[in-house]
Order: C-alpha cells, then structure tokens, then sequence
C-alpha cells in the first residue's frame, strides 16, 4: 500500500530528508506515531520521527547543510539520537536498533538493527508503522504486524508476546491505558491480561513518567474510559490508592451509601465536557478523596462523611508530593477547590445570610466559577427532575452572590485600609496590634458590620485601636 504524500503539508520535509539519504546512500522512514496519525485524519502533531538503518545523527547533519540558513542539529551521543527543529516542528532522527532489556529498569541495553529489528520494538502494531522515503518506494506504507487493520478494528495490540513487551517497558502499560482513551480504542484480550499480570512492574518506572501519561488520560474527552481500566488493571491501585478506597457500597440495617469510586469518574467526566484545565479535572479526582477516612455509621443517621472536604484539601499536599505533581499554585488550587466543593450546597436556601455568601466569596475569591462549574459536575442523579432542580438551587445561589459581590466587593478582598496607615494613624512601629486591627476590619466588612469602604474602615479602626489597645489618633 503507498501513502500519498504529494498533499501533505510536510511534503517538503520528506523530500529534503529522501534527498539527504540518499546523498548518504542512506535509507530513511517516517515512523511512529506521526504515521498512525496521518493514517488515521488525526490532526498532525509537531514531532515527526525519522529512522535510518544507518547513522541518525549523520542524517540530521547532512539535512541541515541543505537548508538555508543552517538549522542546529542537537546530537544525543547516547541514543544515537539529533534532533532539527524546523519550521515549528521538531524532526528526530535515529537509527534503527534491537533492544534488550534487563528485570529491574526500563532503560534497554541497545544495538544497531534493521527497520524490522525497530518495528519489532514499538509498543503497539499501530506504532509499529513505517513510510519509506526512498526514492523508488516514497511513499509505501511498511506494516508488518497489521497496524493498518487494528486501526480500522480500534484495537491495541503488541508487536510482539505482550507479557514480554509490559514487563520490559512498564510505562508501556499506562501508554495503551492512555491510547484507550485517547483515541477510543480497545486493548486486545491478551494485552489486558497481560497488563493485569505486570501491573506491579509499574513501580521501577518513575512517577514523573507515570504522572505525563496520567494526566493525558485526565485530558480525554471521557477520562472515565481510562480510569476504569486503570482500575481494572491493578495500576490505579498502586498510583492512587486513595481513590480506589472509595470504591464500593457498605449496607447496615437496609441503610447504605452510593459507590464514591464511580461517582467520582462520573464528576471528572461531567467536568471535562465544561473545561480543559487540567487541575480543575484533578479537583473534581480528589473532591471526595476524604470520604474514605471520615466514613461512618451511627444507627441514628446512617451513613456519614463529617469533614471529608476539610480532611481531603489536607491530603492533596502530600499525594501532590508523592506524585510529583506541582507543588506551587496548582497544588494551592486543588487544595481550595477541594476544601470549598461543599460549601455552595450549605447555601441553597432562602435565609441563607449574606454574611455566608460574603465568607465564600472572599474564600473562592477569583476561582469562584471553578467552583461552581465543579458542583455543577457534582450532580450525578439519573432522576431528570432532581438533576434539573440541584442545577436550579446552584443557579439560585450564583445569583445571590452575583447581588452581593455587586453591592459589597468582596472578591479578591483587599482591605480598604492598609497597615501602612493603620501605623501612620496611631504613630506605630510593625508590631501584633497591625495585624490584630486588620483582621477585625475584615471580619466586620464580611459580617456586614461595616461596608466595604475607607472611610468606614478608617472609622472602625479608630474604635477597634481604642477599644483592644487604648490607643489614640496621633
């Protein structure tokens, strides 16, 4: 079968790199994951891969003396590998090698090859494809393993024994979770099996690596797909046990509690279809990540989780650290969303005080619609009429808020008196009393004791200095 390259938008760059081979005498292919996506009207990504059975780096070197001006060929020594970076796309080139791999890492003890000996090596049949770029072939799609016909079948198979294929790259296993949900394919029976069987191999793969195909999952259209095999596989729980703990419904005296594993994937896939932010999706993970430890049972009120919010923001720190995942303003955004996912709910009333409305304000601060679009995916009922009235009670609310914000300026509070002039006011160094006077005018603007203005502030201040410290204007 022969590709048609004549319309491709790179057309130019294989031409150039079928010149420089054959300059070389050299032979050279488009492989990976550029060809199953060209294959498949996938948009094309900005990395293309090139393998020559020959010298990469000599490749690269002789592609970029043909082009004006000269590009940097970056030459990686140790993996026979040079990069080009040309016209916004990263071009790779590599020679063709066998690998071989040792029990306790990833990392294969590699020698040069045929392009077989390298299609053999790829993770699944449909990356297993290649494209020649010689003159006489240009074009011709070499598909040894039948990736074209997995493609048409949407299933992901191994090129070779998949026990052997996960066992010698473990991150292998997270790649065909993630193709799964990426591209909505099925993983072959024996791969699944064999996913299942090698799971714990997962553990000598770093977790930086674990975490990047982790959070491509979270970034599907239905992260659901992949989650559920994540945990089918054994491999959530090894990556995120936390999670896999709220898994299951417990009955005491006829009285029982939903599934907070599968509600969870319900909320994360019912957010997606409203944002791509990636933390936003790990709130809604990790909203009821606390409901595990906080679970219990009294005869009197049944099933209870007191505090799971609070107990579950707690955790995010250190499962942030442990997944090394960002620990700066990411990691304070999960936090707060996951502390606050409740905390609408507790309004959806008629007296509900302006006061309250005004705390969360101040709490949510710029990331109140996040908030609200995560308790919106909160609502997983399949009673229509119920799902219809929770969404009323949280437009209700967001209308309340929308009134007070508009007369009280709440959000993103900025006290309207500083403590610089608190200490011009009363003639004084920084000390405790600065920050005591600051906090009282707070909590009065929030309590809707005083409005959110200087000269009200200013005011309160005087009475508040006088009232705690006996101080005077100076």
């Amino acid at each position: 079968m022969t590709i048609n390259l004549n319309q491709n938008k790179n057309l130019k760059i294989f031409k150039l790199v079928s010149e420089a081979a054959k300059k070389n005498q050299q032979s050279a292919f488009i492989v990976g994951g550029y060809v199953r996506d060209l294959i498949m009207n996938r948009k094309s990504p900005t990395d293309i891969d090139f393998v020559t059975e020959s010298s990469g780096i000599k490749l690269a070197e002789t592609l970029a003396n043909m082009i004006e001006p000269r590009p940097k060929v970056s030459v990686f020594k140790t993996y026979g590998t040079a990069m080009i970076k040309f016209r916004n796309m990263d071009l790779e080139f590599v020679g063709a090698r066998k690998e071989s791999y040792t029990e306790n890492s990833r990392n294969p003890e590699v020698e040069a090859g045929s392009l077989e000996d390298d299609q053999k090596r790829r993770d699944f049949t449909i990356n297993a494809m290649a494209i020649s770029l010689d003159k006489n072939s240009f074009g011709e799609l070499i598909d040894p393993f039948n990736g074209l016909q997995d493609i048409k079948d949407k299933i992901l198979r191994t090129p070779l024994e998949p026990v052997q294929t996960y066992s010698d790259d473990p991150l292998r296993m997270m790649r065909a979770i993630r193709f799964a949900a990426t591209l909505g394919f099925d993983i072959e029976e024996n791969s699944l099996k064999a996913i299942q069987q090698e799971a714990h191999r997962i553990k000598i793969v770093s977790m930086e690596r674990i975490m990047t195909e982790f959070n491509k999952i979270m970034m599907s259209e239905k992260p659901s797909r992949g989650l559920k095999i994540l945990e089918e596989t054994g491999l959530f729980q090894i990556i995120l046990p936390e999670i896999v703990a709220l898994k299951g419904i417990e009955e005491i005296d006829g009285l029982k509690h939903k599934d907070n594993f599968y509600h969870t994937l319900e909320v994360v896939d019912n957010i997606s279809k409203n944002t791509d932010n990636l933390w936003l999706r790990w709130a809604a993970l990790l909203h009821d990540v606390g409901k595990a430890p906080t679970k219990k049972f009294t005869p009197e009120f049944g099933w209870s989780f007191h505090g799971h919010e609070f107990l579950g923001s707690k955790m995010v720190k250190s499962l942030f650290q442990r997944l090394k995942l960002p620990l700066g303003p990411e990691r304070k955004y999960v936090q707060k969303m996951v502390k606050l996912s409740s905390r609408p709910i507790a309004l959806i009333t008629d007296d509900a005080s302006d006061s309250a409305l005004r705390r969360l304000l101040f709490d949510a601060g710029e990331d109140l619609e996040d908030l609200f679009t995560l308790c919106k995916a909160d609502i997983t009922t399949k009673n229509p009429q119920k799902q219809q009235r929770f969404k009323k009670n949280f437009e209700y609310v967001e209308n309340k808020i929308k009134e007070v914000e508009e007369k009280d300026h709440v959000r993103n509070f900025q006290p309207p008196i500083t403590g610089e002039e608190i200490m011009k006011l009363f003639g004084l160094n920084p000390g405790r009393e600065i920050g005591v006077l600051k906090e009282k005018v707070k909590e009065a603007i929030l309590e809707g004791i005083i409005p959110n203005d200087k000269e009200a502030a200013t005011q309160f201040t005087i009475q508040q200095a006088q009232e705690l410290f006996n101080l005077k204007v100076k």
